[in-house]
């Protein structure tokens, strides 16, 4: 049964939005050829269609699994399950190097439903849609369903991905793993007569 709805507009950063129940990380490997992924147990990575624009979302706490949604409105639905570390829902944005809090001040936050035998587990489904499916900045009419309810840890429900996909999630990993040293650099400087 459903138990809360949230309807809000979000203005996306650069590489999609986190949401789940714990501190913001960024993902060791992201989920080219899904629309979400694990960033930590208790957060997930969603990679919308729009870039840099606008995305509805919805965001619904039930207490039980609820319906499917009909197909014809959603891409084919995605399912993780997350770790309710904390009992409040966490969302933000991904930008160049951070996140913002993107939870709408207006909006109560919404608390994971607790349930028996679900060992603080929740599980998340996932549709999204967007009028103009093609990648980039804008408005892409995009929408995104968010559901949550208490349930024990299981396998994720993601499509198959390609070869492009498999070597894109494999470059991210090996950026991820180089040390921060290997993306500064030292320039020289002139002050008034100081050479720094």
């Amino acid at each position: 049964m459903l138990i809360r709805e949230a309807t809000f507009t979000v203005d996306l950063g650069e590489h999609g939005y986190l949401i789940g129940f714990d501190d913001y990380d960024f993902p060791s490997e992201m989920p080219f050829g899904w629309r979400c992924g694990p960033a930590t147990d208790a957060t997930a990575v969603v990679l919308p269609t729009t870039d840099t624009g606008p995305l509805q979302m919805t965001v619904q706490m039930h207490d039980s699994p609820p319906d499917t949604e009909p197909g014809d409105r959603w891409e084919p639905a995605e399912e993780m399950s997350l770790l309710a570390d904390t009992p409040t829902l966490c969302l933000a944005t991904i930008g160049q190097g951070d996140f913002w809090d993107a939870w709408p001040e207006e909006q109560p936050p919404l608390e994971a439903p607790a349930a028996a035998g679900s060992g603080g587990w929740v599980r998340m489904r996932l549709y999204c849609h967007a009028d103009d499916p093609e990648p980039g900045t804008g408005d892409h009419g995009e929408r995104h369903l968010v559901q949550l309810w208490p349930a024990p840890q299981t396998p994720p429900v993601h499509p198959d991905i390609s070869e492009a996909d498999r070597q894109a999630r494999a470059e991210y990993a090996a950026d991820m793993a180089k040390p921060v040293e290997d993306y500064t650099a030292v320039y020289p400087y002139t002050y008034g007569d100081e050479t720094g």
